[in-house]
Order: structure tokens, then C-alpha cells, then sequence
């Protein structure tokens, strides 16, 4: 077991396939000589060559199209966007093109293709720069979605999604990358569609997924201070969504509080509510709370910005609230 960061690990998942399999390749801004805008290809350059660890201009439409056709022709494209918000400008390829293609085609062409890269808000990036993308693209049927939060499941969900024959979204917490975390020496494979169980408890199910994981961790711990017991559910995946998963944890707890970066209209979260009433109404004791952000584009005021982010506090009131406590 290494202790590794989390874009480490993201590394190391890109060299181990890499040296696996020949088809694997890397393609993104400032992905080779830059070596990444955070780092997550280091070395790789150098030991695969340009043909395999390619820079491309600024042009994200462009060379997410290249990537499809890649995929298309058999080979297994890794396509960086140096931020998620900048690959609005190459949704045409990955939701007209990408996720369509093995249906259009009648299950003639396989598109084995990962588009990875930052997600979510840093810090003071302002509006256009701190967008949480996972409602967007799990609502798109034919791709999988997935968003680690800690260095293992980031390595091995990446290497999943790059093993995968449909298109795979990889959501990386763009303020996680120095997250160090215990990393497994041997193969290390997470499944795509299975959720983990980060915190056990009995009281109220917490359900979070990247980076508001440590808001909901934060969270439980303060409410243990209070004699609660918060069970803390990671998601790693959103589509495939692990509803056994998460209808287990709220079948023991009989309440749950969902954490979310995204915004609350039409959010993830709306989903798992969804889920929990439609098919486990009867174990709860009280309405499902959701902790997002504000409804508000993200402000660049330091104070502002943090008062529209999920925070524990903000997790640890509406977790009294369903055990009626306040």
C-alpha cells in the first residue's frame, strides 16, 4: 500500500494502462511538454512519445471529435479538458456523437473513449470557471459518469473507465489533487456503478460523492460530538447509480441527508430523492434534505463564494432537522 496524492494516482492509473495496452492514448492542452495543467501527466511524455501523449490547440470541439473517431477506428482515446467547463464547447461530440454512436449504429461500433478532467469549483475561479457538471452529463443516456473522491477510487475508477467499451465522463475534484490517501501496490480496479460505504452509522444516511465527501465526513464527526451516528455513503458513480446501495443505507437509517456541489434545480440529488421515495417511502422517518449550492452563479467574493458552497455546518443542521433536533 503507497500512500499517493490523488492526481498521482490518476497518473499512475494513465502509465499502468498505458503500458497494458498500446491503444491507449492521451490527448488534451498542454497534456506532453507541460506535462498537464495539474500535473496528472507527468513523466508520461517521455516514456510513450508524442504519438501516444498528444498536445492539441486550444479547440476542445475539435479535438473531442478526433478522439470519437479515434474510438470509432479501435483504438482507446483519453480526452483531458484542462477544465470541465471548457468542454461546453464539445458537448456536440460527446453527447450527439459519443454517446450515441453504439446505438445508432446497432451495436456495430464500440466507443471506448474516457473524457476526464477538473470539475467543480476551486477556489475564487468565479463564475465561469466552477461549474459542477454531474447532472448534465448523467442525464444523457449511453454514457457512464463517474466522480472519485479519494486517491484510490480515482485510480481505480480511471482505470475502469479507460477498460470500458462505452464512453466514460471521469469528474476529478478540482480541489483534490493534493489529497494524499492509501493507494493498493497490486491491480487496482474499482468497479464502475458501486457506491462505498466511507463512514458506518445508524442514525441518518449522508449520500455525497468527490469532493463534498470530506463536507460529509466533517459533518458526521461533528454530529457524533452530539451523539448522533451519521452513516456516510460515497457514490464514486453516478451513472450507473448503486441504488442497492444507496436503499440499504436508508433502509438502517430510516433518514437521509443528500450533499451536493451542483446547483439544486434538476441536481443529482433531486435523483436519489427520487429513488428513496419511490422505492423506500415506507423505511423513513422523515423528508429527505438536500445540501447543495446556492442557486446562484458562483461568486468571486472569498465570503460570498463560501457561503454558496455545501459546507459541514450546513450538512450538520440539516441532519438535526430530519431527526428533529432543531
Amino acid at each position: 500500500m503507497a500512500t499517493l496524492t490523488y492526481r498521482d494516482a490518476l497518473n499512475q492509473a494513465l502509465r499502468e494502462e498505458m503500458q497494458r495496452d498500446p491503444n491507449v492514448f492521451l490527448m488534451g492542452e498542454e497534456v506532453g511538454v507541460y506535462q498537464g495543467a495539474y500535473k496528472v501527466s507527468r513523466g508520461l511524455l517521455e516514456e510513450f512519445g508524442p504519438q501516444r501523449v498528444v498536445d492539441t490547440p486550444i479547440a476542445e470541439l475539435g479535438f473531442a471529435g478526433i478522439g470519437v473517431g479515434a474510438a470509432m477506428g479501435g483504438l482507446r482515446p483519453v480526452i483531458e479538458f484542462m477544465t470541465w467547463n471548457f468542454a461546453v464547447l464539445a458537448l456536440d461530440q460527446i453527447v450527439n456523437s459519443a454517446a450515441k454512436m453504439l446505438y445508432m449504429s446497432g451495436g456495430q461500433i464500440p466507443m471506448p473513449i474516457v473524457f476526464r478532467g477538473p470539475n467543480g469549483a476551486a477556489l475564487q475561479l468565479s463564475s465561469q470557471h466552477s461549474q459542477a457538471w454531474e447532472s448534465w452529463l448523467s442525464h444523457i443516456p449511453g454514457l457512464k459518469v463517474v466522480a472519485p473522491a479519494t486517491p484510490a477510487d480515482a485510480k481505480g475508477l480511471l482505470k475502469s473507465a479507460i477498460r470500458d467499451n462505452n464512453p466514460v465522463i471521469v469528474l476529478e475534484g478540482e480541489m483534490l489533487y493534493n489529497l494524499k490517501g492509501d493507494v493498493p501496490d497490486s491491480e487496482h480496479i474499482v468497479p464502475i456503478g458501486r457506491a462505498d460505504i466511507k463512514r458506518e452509522g445508524s442514525d441518518v444516511t449522508l449520500v455525497c460523492h468527490s469532493k463534498t465527501l470530506s463536507v460529509a465526513v466533517k459533518a458526521a464527526e461533528q454530529l457524533a460530538e452530539q451523539n448522533v451516528s451519521a452513516e456516510v455513503l460515497d457514490l464514486r458513480s453516478l451513472r450507473p447509480l448503486d441504488e442497492a446501495a444507496i436503499l440499504e443505507s436508508v433502509t438502517k437509517t430510516n433518514r437521509a441527508v443528500v450533499v451536493e456541489e451542483g446547483w439544486p434545480h434538476s441536481g443529482i440529488g433531486a435523483q436519489i430523492v427520487d429513488l428513496i421515495q419511490r422505492d423506500a417511502f415506507d423505511e423513513l422517518d422523515a423528508p429527505v434534505l438536500r445540501v447543495t449550492q446556492a442557486d446562484v452563479p458562483m461568486p468571486y467574493n472569498k465570503v460570498l463564494e463560501r457561503a454558496a458552497k455545501a459546507s459541514p455546518e450546513k450538512v450538520v443542521a440539516a441532519a438535526r432537522r430530519v431527526l428533529y433536533l432543531e
